[in-house]
């Protein structure tokens, strides 16, 4: 049995795979271009990728291959028509990020909503050591307590967001994105009234036809001038021109932002060019990549290769 990981280095290089040399022979690299991967997969029975393509294109050498696993939830690299013409598993973890991402999710938030790099800046600066006051007024900040949090998209991850939110005071309200997702606890509401009245929203929603550009001008007008935007679903699912526009003219207040359109983020993108750059907050897709959440990730796939196996 040979195991291909296909861009290891996707998943970090700290965690211990030693397990896997267990179920089989098993060979790692550490990135893989789509042109690369006929060759590495020919002989492969099991291939383990994150982000690289799988389609006839890349795996038609692969004559062995019987199961793709994919080191994430979203499965959009998959062509799954080709895979089940040809009688080939695939399996996705679902779960595993939960508590990571809504972590991450007040880490953005609190970041912007009390102007923190501001205040880190003032006291780092010398300036507070100089002052006459033993607090400093400059920017304001609102406890969220009594707010109203509106998410898109009450999966797993939106669902503890809301469970946290509600924590600290919050009225909570969503939006289903699907329609099928409903909760009898929390407030479901339509999205423009969604728009309307959270003061802060967040997404945790999948990329698909009907939440890609969800966020647009249109979108961003209704929302309150005090609202910040969190969004820790895709990137595609915000229009990021307009969000920049909104951002500048102060539409809205802030954004926190873990996906963008392209990943790593391309080198003209509107946000480097922000006028107020300190209005939104940008971390590089990490949300879900916690020591804790990457162990239990790969603990999954490993125990799916086993189940596979038997």
């Amino acid at each position: 049995m040979k195991i291909v990981f296909l861009d290891r280095k996707t998943i970090g290089e700290d965690l211990d795979l030693s397990g896997y040399d267990r179920l089989g022979e098993v060979v790692m690299y550490d990135f893989s271009d789509p042109s690369e991967v006929p060759e590495r997969v020919k002989d492969a029975d099991i291939i383990v990728l994150n982000k690289t393509r799988i389609d006839e294109s890349t795996i038609y050498t692969a004559e062995k291959l019987k199961l793709v696993c994919v080191t994430a939830t979203g499965t959009n690299n998959l062509d799954k028509d080709y895979l089940a013409r040809r009688g080939i598993e695939w399996r996705n973890v679902a779960g595993y990020s939960t508590e990571t991402v809504a972590q991450h999710t007040f880490a953005l938030l609190f970041y912007l909503y009390e102007h923190l790099p501001y205040y880190d800046e003032y006291v780092k600066s010398g300036k507070y050591a100089g002052d006459k006051l033993f607090t400093h007024f400059a920017q304001n900040f609102h406890e969220i307590n009594g707010k109203t949090w509106g998410i898109i998209g009450l999966g797993a991850i939106g669902h503890r967001v809301a469970e946290i939110a509600t924590s600290f005071g919050c009225r909570v309200q969503y939006f289903s994105t699907s329609g099928k997702n409903h909760d009898a606890v929390y407030k479901e509401v339509d999205f423009n009234e969604l728009l309307a009245t959270s003061d802060i929203i967040s997404i945790h929603a999948p990329l698909n036809s009907d939440t890609e550009n969800l966020i647009n001008k249109k979108a961003l007008d209704q929302m309150k001038t005090s609202a910040i935007l969190l969004n820790l679903g895709r990137g595609p699912i915000v229009n990021e021109e307009d969000l920049c526009e909104a951002l500048d003219s102060g539409k809205i207040a802030g954004a926190g932002l873990d996906v963008l359109s392209v990943e790593p983020m391309r080198k003209d993108s509107p946000f480097i060019k922000l006028k107020h750059p300190e209005r939104v907050f940008i971390t590089p897709h990490i949300a879900w990549a916690s020591v804790e959440a990457r162990r239990r990730l790969m603990a999954i796939i490993e125990d799916q290769i086993k189940e596979w196996q038997k």
